[in-house]
């Protein structure tokens, strides 16, 4: 998976969590159909999956059924994924000290 699929993916995500919001008939039907405890943990899963299929690339290169390229393709990946979610993660803690920043 290179990194226009992976955006395309997140792509995807954002287009199906906006139609889950029209959905609904009212605002709070709406609210309620958009979970993002239920996004994060997906974009954690995604990680840890590409986490996953970079280690079995890697024993797959050892063991002589994986090509180099592939192992080095799946890495990549992997680092593109974690560095997303490390910025996602960034931007969340950046908007919760501004918050916390305000008067009451």
């Amino acid at each position: 998976m290179s990194t226009p699929s992976i955006a395309n993916n997140a792509y995807q995500l954002a287009q199906r969590l906006q139609q889950q919001a029209r959905a609904g008939d009212d605002a709070t039907q709406a609210r309620d159909s958009v979970d993002f405890g239920q996004m994060v943990q997906e974009a954690v899963e995604t990680v840890v999956d590409k986490g996953h299929q970079a280690d079995d690339k890697a024993i797959g290169m050892i063991e002589g059924r994986t090509d180099v390229v592939d192992v080095v393709t799946a890495i990549s990946e992997t680092e593109v994924a974690l560095e997303t979610m490390v910025a996602v993660r960034d931007r969340v803690i950046s908007a919760y000290e501004e918050i916390m920043r305000m008067p009451i």
